[in-house]
């Protein structure tokens, strides 16, 4: 297993602490008057979700994560479960709800997320930064109502809700930023 100096620290950097991995989320260099560098670092618990602050001294080093970052499918549902399949090796992956958290509102078959692996199994999944759906369900746009920000919830193919301009009506297909819930544009009638 590789090991990183404090001179490799950054952000971004995934190491492993007391057998979890943690991602590296902010990192300070401070250099005392006298003594030792020091690196103020945050980490994030990529199971847990949990936050650390650490000081290390340099020449401290920590170890790597074993964690791993592919390109999977979403094949189906199972129950609370989300069954994904890695495109090369044709390998599966089930996720629990747990794990997939809020994905659901944004999945549909056949559609790439990548997904991180710690020693094999799946510790997160993420659907692209921004997903085409088609609006289901929502309340008709009433005629004159054309002033600005006028906004209406809107039932996707998913079953989600997401807050839309008062113009959008079903059968629209909309592009949604999933990282924010947000609704970006509409990109058919």
């Amino acid at each position: 297993m590789a090991t990183y100096n404090t001179s490799d620290f950054r952000k971004g950097l995934k190491v492993q602490i007391d057998g979890e991995p943690y991602l590296m989320t902010e990192m300070t260099f401070v250099k005392p008057g006298k003594g030792n560098a020091l690196y103020k670092c945050k980490l994030k618990n990529l199971i847990r979700g949990t936050t650390l602050d650490r000081t290390y001294k340099g020449g401290d080093s920590l170890d790597s994560a074993d964690v791993e970052t592919t390109e999977v499918q979403f094949l189906y549902r199972q129950g609370e479960d989300y069954v994904f399949m890695h495109g090369d090796s044709f390998e599966q992956y089930e996720v629990t709800s747990d794990v997939a958290g809020e994905i659901w509102m944004y999945l549909k078959d056949g559609m790439s997320c990548t997904m991180t692996l710690y020693n094999g199994n799946a510790i997160a999944v993420e659907p692209p930064n921004h997903v085409e759906l088609e609006v289901v369900d929502c309340v008709p746009g009433t005629k004159g109502d054309t002033a600005t920000n006028v906004t209406k919830p809107a039932k996707v193919e998913t079953g989600a809700e997401f807050v839309v301009p008062g113009f959008i009506k079903v059968g629209n297909i909309i592009k949604i930023d999933s990282r924010t819930g947000e609704y970006i544009e509409r990109t058919s009638n």
